[in-house]
């Protein structure tokens, strides 16, 4: 197990990944540059700055990756609800991608409160 697998915050980020690549499959292939990617891109940075920051030197250098990683998910929001309104996503598949970021967006910012600023 890598050290940052034992985060609860990059497990949920982990499983948003995959889902938000299950999901945007489906996708029309005139987006796949546009939010098929966004989604994916955003997704995968909550998930590996979680990782890349937990092999940094000491807490304040970690918490600034998991400030990133905040950014990301909330990046991801928003592009999922653009998903939603154009209608590549139903009302129900917004909902649990949604509650999965949210899940995830909660752990990741209880994992950057632990980390002591000032380290």
């Amino acid at each position: 197990m890598m050290p940052y697998e034992r985060f609860d915050a990059w497990q949920l980020c982990h499983r948003l990944v995959l889902e938000i690549y299950r999901f945007t499959k489906a996708f029309p292939e005139h987006e796949r540059y546009g939010l098929t990617a966004q989604a994916r891109r955003s997704a995968f940075s909550a998930a590996a700055n979680i990782a890349e920051g937990s092999a940094k030197r000491g807490p304040r250098e970690f918490r600034r990756y998991l400030d990133i990683s905040l950014g990301s998910l909330s990046e991801l929001g928003y592009t999922i609800l653009v998903a939603r309104d154009l209608g590549l996503l139903s009302v129900e598949e917004w909902r649990e991608l949604n509650e999965l970021r949210d899940n995830a967006g909660k752990a990741t910012w209880g994992l950057y409160r632990t980390m002591k600023p000032g380290k």
